[in-house]
């Protein structure tokens, strides 16, 4: 495990600096994302809404190491998530970072007691301690009866809760989800971002949420709008 410097509650969990992301398409180059900068508090609940096509998941990615920028840096609790090789910044994520996407992306030949613990064992937590872990915040997201059950065996709203868990088993620092309901119907829908509320208020996680859904939006500590390749401030 790399080494990374800790933090405090008095900095950023995630700062965005500047950060521009380029696309060619043919002969051409598509600016989708240009001078982008934002700061998430720990703890802070933030909406980050848009047109479709604005680029919030290309922002969404980058901030979570998943993609890189063309201009600009991402820090999370301090580090840079960009400085490094793929292995350090698969570290820095699973030390962190916390993800939850619109699809569950549970591995199916695996029960659900061992997705949620798999963040866990790729830091080589000990398997029995780590599945101890994941029945317990199986059981805190109502799927204590389902721990067995393969992805194919739950329903979509049960993928969710478990995708949920999976994101939150390790305490990280910060979770970042794109429309985390957006695959749901409305009762499984509040049911997850209550659950994600719930958690994030518990572990006093940061929460980045991308959604369409201004319902969701409005719930959140702030709103942040791309428009134009660039951030601004709803709720300044």
């Amino acid at each position: 495990m790399a080494d990374f410097e800790m933090n405090d509650n008095s900095h950023p969990v995630l700062e965005c600096r500047n950060v521009a992301r380029r696309f060619r398409e043919g002969n051409s180059v598509l600016e989708v994302l240009s001078g982008v900068n934002l700061s998430i508090r720990p703890a802070e609940r933030v909406a980050i809404v848009g047109a479709s096509g604005s680029g919030k998941t290309t922002l969404l990615q980058i901030l979570g190491g998943l993609d890189n920028p063309d201009d600009g840096e991402v820090l999370v609790n301090g580090n840079a998530i960009h400085g490094g090789n793929e292995t350090a910044r698969g570290a820095l994520r699973n030390r962190y970072i916390g993800f939850v996407y619109q699809f569950h992306h549970l591995l199916p030949e695996f029960t659900a007691e061992e997705n949620v613990a798999m963040p866990l064992l790729i830091r080589r937590v000990p398997r029995s301690e780590a599945l101890e872990e994941a029945r317990d915040l199986l059981g805190r997201v109502g799927l204590g009866e389902r721990l067995t059950h393969k992805p194919g065996e739950l329903s979509g709203g049960e993928r969710q809760r478990a995708a949920v868990a999976r994101a939150l088993i390790t305490r990280p620092k910060l979770v970042l989800a794109d429309e985390p309901t957006g695959n749901l119907d409305a009762g499984n829908g509040e049911h997850v971002l209550g659950l994600m509320l719930e958690l994030n208020r518990e572990f006093e996680t940061s929460l980045v949420i991308v959604t369409h859904d201004l319902s969701i939006a409005e719930r959140m500590d702030r709103v942040l709008v791309l428009e134009d390749k660039r951030i601004s401030d709803r709720t300044a």
